[in-house]
Order: C-alpha cells, then structure tokens, then sequence
C-alpha cells in the first residue's frame, strides 16, 4: 500500500473521501470499462500503453479503496500525511471537552469555519502508549499530559488535542 499511497486514490477514481463504496464501485466500473487492455487494442501503441498504466492504477485504487480494512488504514495514512504539513494552529483542546462518537470511536471538535477535526481513539491509544514506552521526558506543562496536532476537514486550521497520560477509558 505504500506505492499507492503516494497517489490521491480518491482522485484516481475521480472520487471523494466520503462517497460509499457503491459509489465508488461506480465509478471503478466506469473507469475500468474505459481504459481496459482489451478495449484499447485497435489503438497506437502509446495510448494503449498509458491506458494500461491507467487501468493498472485505478484496479489497484480500487483494491485498496473496496475493502473497509484497507480503507481506514489508508484514510489514515492520508490523514497523518496531512498533518504533517505545517499548517496554523489555532488553540489548544481538551480531549474531554471534545465529542465522543461511539458507534465510529472517534472524538470531534467543531472548527469555527463549520468544518472539524477529529482523532481517533485509536490515535489517543497509540500516541499514549508511545509516550508510555518511550518514557518521554518531554511532558507539557504539568507533566503529564500528552497531545496531536489536528487539522479541520475544511480549512487550514489545526488544534492540539491534549489529554492526561494517565487518562480514563470512555
């Protein structure tokens, strides 16, 4: 999945992060349709070789955008990608002060453009073990809080999202 995740795979598909894998079958469908091998037979050599390479990167788009697993495992590669670009922050959040969703074991926060940003509690779960492993010396202010930078769905905005070393389980 690394060499895929070099490309936009949504934009492969002509396709956005919040369609529906019907939708996105759809337009797999229609963009495999276009540029299959056996369809660009009676064409140049060039063009047949460039429709090829273009078959080849929407199937493998599609492989990796059809299944959940894979999926959510690319949304955030994506994700972590993003946010290491650097990008204004705006404020300092309290994991406790965001809302949890249960049903997609997210937190969110609602940025004052309209957008969010979200962490998962997988993300919390990670970046805290991390620190707990590494016995980090590097402690915010009172010692034992640890953080995310997030950046908003919409805009350029991003909040460091804290929470207690030592926090308690939803």
């Amino acid at each position: 999945m690394c060499a895929a995740s070099e490309k936009d795979l949504y934009a492969v598909l002509g396709a956005s992060p919040c369609d529906t894998v019907q939708q996105l079958r759809h337009r797999y469908q229609l963009l495999a349709l276009q540029y299959h091998p056996d369809r660009l037979g009676g064409q140049c050599s060039s063009e047949a070789e460039s429709g090829v390479k273009k078959f080849l990167e929407v199937d493998a788009a599609w492989k990796i955008l059809s299944d959940e697993n894979t999926r959510r495992q690319y949304d955030l590669q994506k994700r972590a990608q993003e946010l290491k670009q650097d990008g204004p922050v705006d404020s300092t959040v309290c994991l406790e002060d965001m809302t949890w969703n249960q049903d997609e074991c997210i937190y969110t926060y609602y940025c004052r453009c309209g957008g969010g940003f979200s962490v998962t509690e997988e993300e919390v779960d990670k970046e805290t073990q991390r620190a707990l492993h590494n016995d980090e010396e590097e402690e915010s202010e009172d010692g034992q809080n640890r953080g995310v930078v997030v950046g908003c769905d919409t805009c350029s905005l991003s909040v460091y999202v804290t929470w207690p070393l030592q926090r308690l389980k939803c």
